[in-house]
């Protein structure tokens, strides 16, 4: 997977497909890997990483993607870091 970069690393599965899911609006491939055992809902150590990857080439623009997407959280959410 050298072609693929690390964008994400998270215990919560509705966060990892949220973010799978505006980064696929974005016209970016994501690969999900998950040490998740289906049907446990087990999130102990490894057994409970999810990571997200895009490709090298669209790393910035799903940087930037996230970028905005936590800035808009921010400011619905009344942080103000001015």
């Amino acid at each position: 997977m050298s072609d693929w970069a690390e964008i994400l690393f998270t215990y919560d599965e509705m966060e990892a497909q949220i973010v799978k899911d505006v980064l696929e609006s974005g016209d970016i491939q994501v690969v999900v890997n998950s040490m998740k055992i289906m049907p446990y809902p087990v999130s102990i150590g490894r057994m409970g990483e999810i990571r997200l990857f895009v490709r090298r080439e669209d790393l910035e623009k799903a940087r930037n993607i996230l970028r905005a997407m936590e800035d808009t959280a921010a400011r619905e959410n009344g942080d103000n870091d001015s």
